[in-house]
């Protein structure tokens, strides 16, 4: 089993947690243990381990991006261009994630919450304090949006849950750390590359147990509620999917045609190799070489250009990641029966735009986002689990997303820069 790909082992967990939570239910035990408690344990220990990592991979990330960015020479003009294309396709892609969201609301069927069809059923003050804190809200409460940006203690902001204002101050931590004198400076940012590496292993490392957190947590779900759990997750996986690949082959050719004067077919030919890369390995960090290559190559984009849009792009822009957070976080809110106001479901579009920012190029990094916008929203994070039944294969997708946004900002940029050469 440890010589197969974490997807095949999760794979091979979701159809033995089906068959385990069928045979046993919520009675059988064993030496006196329930299998359900079983089930129980594995997939908290599992969530408790993504909750233990979330603030200093989240501070981590973006504070070595956002110094990273801020100390090279090239934040000029086409450092501003590059940011702002970045900040655009994000925010196209989150709003497509939640206009689908809405229109197919995946967590309602029947006209009816899914949450019990899925066993959400925590303590009932936890949903009541997810309810108080999304019901009654209006267009004033934007305000407190903002002023939750910067709380007063930032550990106990941490320790609270409070991640808006943490993403906030890793923001402007990471810009000023660029400012300091030239020793510091590189010794802080080592510093912070180091905590940044080490919590991507870290990452990689509890991933290596998801398949049993995943058998817990679907031998649990089964075990309580039969196969009924699988329709919604169809359901949202078949939202997710329409959204994504809407972004990838409607929005951005679109703008590649309009804005950058580029034939969308002859880019997708020519970044077909770095995509279905991406697609395979669910990585764009590992994908990187593959599309400056398929760039510079096929679509004629200058080495200048790709070596600077590119690995900026490998870190803060996940379009594709940034539409799939906040699809599922606005999913399992209408699962808990969550009627969203426009001021939380907006509270969902900037807390996904600045933690796609900070979510590692490595598969699965987007369910510690996830979390981190359940948290900020007060849903319980428990169901974070039963994405991980549909998480690979809309992973794959995902990335692909992420990496042919990377290469369309690069044409588009390049284009603006008069390059020459340039597939028309």
């Amino acid at each position: 089993m440890s010589k197969l790909k974490l997807h095949w082992r999760i794979l091979i967990a979701i159809v033995l947690a089906a068959v385990f939570g069928t045979i046993t239910g919520t009675e059988a035990a064993i030496f006196g243990v329930s299998f359900f408690s079983i089930y129980d344990f594995l997939g908290t220990l599992f969530l408790n381990a993504l909750r233990m990592i979330i603030v200093p991979l989240i501070m981590a990330t973006i504070i070595t991006g956002i110094a990273s960015l801020s100390s090279g020479n090239d934040l000029g003009r086409m450092g501003f261009k590059t940011i702002t294309y970045y900040a655009a396709s994000s925010t196209i892609a989150i709003l497509v994630g939640l206009a689908f969201v809405n229109f197919f609301s995946p967590g309602v069927i029947d006209g009816l919450p899914v949450g019990e069809r899925l066993n959400l059923t925590l303590d009932s003050a936890d949903v009541d304090s997810a309810v108080a804190s999304v019901e009654g809200r209006g267009g004033g409460d934007i305000v407190q949006i903002f002023i939750r940006m910067v709380p007063p203690n930032i550990v106990a902001a941490a320790a609270n849950g409070e991640m808006l204002g943490l993403i906030f101050f890793s923001l402007v931590f990471g810009y000023f750390m660029s400012r300091i004198p030239a020793g510091p400076a590189e010794t802080m940012l080592s510093f912070w590359k180091g905590v940044s590496e080490t919590m991507m292993k870290i990452t990689m490392w509890i991933m290596q147990f998801a398949p049993y957190g995943v058998f817990g947590l679907v031998a649990k779900t089964v075990a309580a509620t039969g196969f009924e759990a699988f329709l919604p997750m169809l359901w949202f996986f078949v939202t997710a999917l329409l959204a994504l690949l809407t972004h990838m082959f409607i929005v951005m050719p679109l703008l590649l045609k309009f804005v950058g004067g580029v034939s969308p077919l002859a880019h997708i030919r020519a970044m077909a190799p770095a995509m279905l890369t991406a697609f395979s390995t669910a990585s764009s960090s590992a994908t990187l070489p593959i599309t400056m290559e398929c760039l510079q190559e096929k679509s004629g984009v200058s080495e200048r250009t790709t070596s600077f849009v590119l690995p900026l792009g490998a870190t803060v822009n996940m379009d594709g990641t940034a539409l799939y957070e906040c699809v599922a976080a606005m999913f399992l809110a209408q699962a808990y029966g969550l009627d969203l106001s426009y001021t939380t479901q907006f509270t969902i579009v900037l807390i996904a735009l600045l933690t796609s920012i900070g979510v590692a190029g490595i598969p699965a990094a987007s369910l510690v986002a996830i979390t981190v916008i359940l948290t900020a929203i007060g849903l319980p994070v428990e169901a974070i689990g039963l994405l991980l039944v549909t998480d690979r294969m809309l992973d794959m997708v995902r990335t692909s997303v992420n990496i042919f946004s990377d290469s369309c900002g690069a044409v588009l940029i390049a284009k603006s820069e008069k390059e020459t050469g340039i597939l028309v």
